[in-house]
């Protein structure tokens, strides 16, 4: 079983505690974001997790739990790390201190663990073309050494961050402008060692080197665990999507970052009441369970110890 901790929240910069007390309690306890009165309690035992996957903007708060994690699990953070400034992302550290914070990280994983994510790329007024590519060359340059890959993508207009992209005169590139970036981001990418890879695209932008990747990588996974996976599709992620299946313990409407781009967060007044209602010593992100329905997830490893890989 893969954790996806997680792709509807930044779980490293705001709820590192309760995560940790979640691994130490030995299960979570997951709101279905479609049915909110049902409830999953996943088991977080080291015989049956073989990896979590940490999104984050943020993994500082996380310092003081990784010798902790290292005893009993394998994990990787998907690192976003953009140079947008408090119009587009709000509450984000400032780029040099974003930047050294990854490089710490670095230090205290491994470059294999942190993927750069520069994503999504969106353009308004003050975010042209050019500022991506200086931007761009200016972060390569700064983690040349201590990241292997950089993933990007191309902003996506969801519906609910429609109102946002109007407020900030945002909009997406059309296809003449994604091939240029990925040309460009090719070169920088090539000057620096690192891998560059695209996540969720259907553009195909072989010409410029530029393969396609997944947040739940299985080929990562199995480098990380030294051993095989059977695996599956995640099939409840769209079709371009190569992620393989995983249980995300996150919840919507929970991410203090407030970042215009994010599908993730469609109401700050909820964002706030949810952190409000959040405690790191209860089972599940966000309030406490009364009357719902709680059902036991059935879950096991995935490795395949007859494949074992040297």
């Amino acid at each position: 079983m893969i954790i996806s901790a997680s792709r509807r929240t930044d779980i490293p910069a705001f709820y590192s505690k309760w995560f940790m007390n979640r691994i130490k309690d030995g299960f979570v306890m997951v709101r279905n974001p479609i049915n909110p009165n049902q409830i999953s309690k996943v088991s977080l035992s080291p015989n049956v997790v073989d990896c979590i996957v940490f999104w984050t903007k943020n993994a500082k708060p996380m310092f003081q739990y990784l010798e902790e994690l290292n005893r009993s699990y394998c994990y990787y953070f998907q690192y976003t790390l953009n140079g947008y400034d408090i119009d587009i992302e709000p509450n984000v550290e400032k780029l040099d201190s974003k930047i050294k914070t990854l490089k710490e990280l670095s230090m205290k994983t491994s470059k294999q663990q942190v993927i750069w994510r520069y994503d999504p790329i969106l353009l308004t007024d003050r975010y042209s073309l050019k500022w991506h590519i200086d931007t761009f060359e200016y972060i390569a340059n700064q983690l040349s050494g201590y990241v292997e890959t950089c993933v990007f993508s191309f902003l996506d207009l969801y519906d609910k961050i429609q109102k946002n992209m109007q407020n900030i005169n945002g909009k997406c590139l059309s296809v003449e402008e994604m091939n240029f970036v990925a040309k460009e981001f090719s070169k920088i990418c090539t000057k620096y060692n690192i891998a560059l890879k695209t996540c969720c695209e259907e553009i195909d932008l072989d010409l410029y080197n530029v393969s396609h990747s997944c947040c739940i990588d299985p080929i990562l996974i199995q480098k990380l665990i030294k051993c095989d996976l059977k695996f599956k599709k995640d099939s409840s992620q769209r079709p371009i999507c190569g992620c393989i299946e995983s249980i995300d313990i996150g919840q919507y409407n929970t991410c203090l970052h407030g970042c215009s781009y994010c599908y993730a967060n469609y109401s700050i007044k909820s964002v706030l009441e949810n952190f409000k209602r959040h405690n790191d010593n209860e089972p599940i992100l966000v309030g406490q369970i009364t009357e719902e329905k709680v059902v036991e997830r059935k879950v096991k490893s995935n490795k395949d110890y007859q494949m074992k890989l040297f």
